[in-house]
């Protein structure tokens, strides 16, 4: 039995039958081109897009009622709601306010006649305030992908409908409190929010975070190679860093999981 143990059961090949090795596929990796999205929803509004967080709120806003209605400041210090805007159109000057932040959780915001939107005690939102106080404040209020916007009474905005003026006098919102804060702020995208940490810098920074990640030393010295930085710049080209620094590493034996 031990001699059939030794034999290597293989594919059975017939007389004649040139036996021919399997040529291993290699599975090309095919780089997919990312098309930008396109936020639709901002270039219907005159390329005002929605704010979806606090840290938004800042700079030149509009409130949005309903589908391209926005909140108007009036010369006498009273908001109403303002004509519908026709798609691809923005806000006017009159529906833009300035958003101020006070905290993480709440801001102010300061009309085009350089005043500050407040609750009077008579639930009416005006725009005649010098200065930001508690009557001044509102908390941006989001759940399940909607908004609203919460007063210092702890009422939400909205519109009187009998009145034509814009109010805080619901203490919870509802379809008719429900907003849109839109924004022209820039937003700035990080081009390096995919990138790791260690790998942010120059080729020498990168190597020297990846160093003080991976040393062994209980002295916390650097251990760093002293070949030139040439081959990592190359490497990095070549798309095999990792492997360059960790032989860098291991030459040093500075890195814990070098032998």
């Amino acid at each position: 039995m031990s001699e059939y143990e030794n034999v290597r059961v293989g594919k059975l090949i017939l007389k004649g039958e040139k036996h021919r090795p399997k040529k291993r596929k290699h599975k090309s990796k095919k780089h997919e081109e990312v098309t930008p999205k396109i936020d639709t929803d901002s270039i219907k509004h005159g390329n005002w897009w929605k704010v979806t967080k606090v840290e938004e709120i800042s700079g030149p806003v509009a409130i949005e009622f309903g589908n391209q209605t926005y909140v108007k400041a009036l010369d006498n210090g009273l908001f109403t709601l303002g004509a519908p805007h026709n798609e691809g159109e923005g806000p006017s000057p009159e529906e833009i306010l300035t958003a101020v932040s006070i905290n993480e959780k709440k801001v102010a915001f300061k009309s085009g006649y350089n005043k500050y939107l407040r609750v009077e005690k008579n639930d009416i939102v005006t725009g005649r305030s010098d200065a930001i106080g508690a009557t001044e404040q509102w908390e941006p209020v989001f759940e399940d992908g909607k908004m609203a916007l919460q007063g210092y009474n702890d009422c939400f905005l909205s519109i009187d409908p009998d009145e034509d003026s814009v109010v805080a006098n619901v203490k919870k919102a509802g379809s008719d409190q429900f907003i849109r804060i839109r924004s022209q702020t820039v937003r700035e995208e990080n081009p390096l929010k995919d990138v790791p940490n260690e790998e942010q810098g120059d080729i020498e920074q990168i190597e020297i975070n990846y160093v003080k990640k991976f040393q062994k030393f209980q002295d916390k010295r650097l251990r760093l190679c002293k070949d030139g930085k040439k081959e990592l710049k190359v490497a990095k080209q070549e798309g095999n860093l990792h492997e360059t620094l960790l032989d860098r590493r291991s030459k040093m034996k500075a890195d814990r999981y070098c032998k």
